[in-house]
């Protein structure tokens, strides 16, 4: 059973950068061929793909975010990672990690998949 667990700060300030980390456990984030992503939720607001990483190290970016984010892996724990620089409070939202069998969904862009395991979410609120 794939299950995914995220962290993150909680609080974050305006222009700050912003990291989470997602930890997976029953699978390993280079399982061919897998996908990970970070998925946000601003309050009041449908879902949002961020950015994610293939099981072979390859990442992938929201157009309107790539200038500011920064995934990766680290494979001896089993984890991937976001970094979102300058952060805005509008960016105020729910973050979750999201995991999908990538192949198995016909390689379809990382964006448009349904993804079939995901974390609890952790709130991150942007906020002098």
């Amino acid at each position: 059973q794939v299950q995914l667990q995220e962290s993150g700060p909680g609080l974050a300030k305006p222009s700050q950068t912003l990291s989470l980390t997602c930890t997976v456990s029953g699978a390993s984030i280079s399982t061919n061929y897998y996908a990970w992503s970070w998925i946000r939720r601003p309050p009041e607001k449908g879902l949002e793909w961020m950015g994610g990483i293939a099981y072979d190290g390859s990442t992938y970016y929201s157009p309107s975010l790539k200038s500011r984010t920064s995934i990766s892996r680290d494979m001896s724990k089993n984890q991937f990672s976001l970094q979102l620089s300058s952060l805005t409070p509008e960016e105020t939202a729910e973050n979750f990690c999201a995991g999908v069998d990538w192949g198995g969904a016909g390689f379809t862009p990382l964006d448009r998949l349904e993804y079939d395991y995901w974390g609890q979410g952790t709130q991150v609120t942007v906020s002098s």
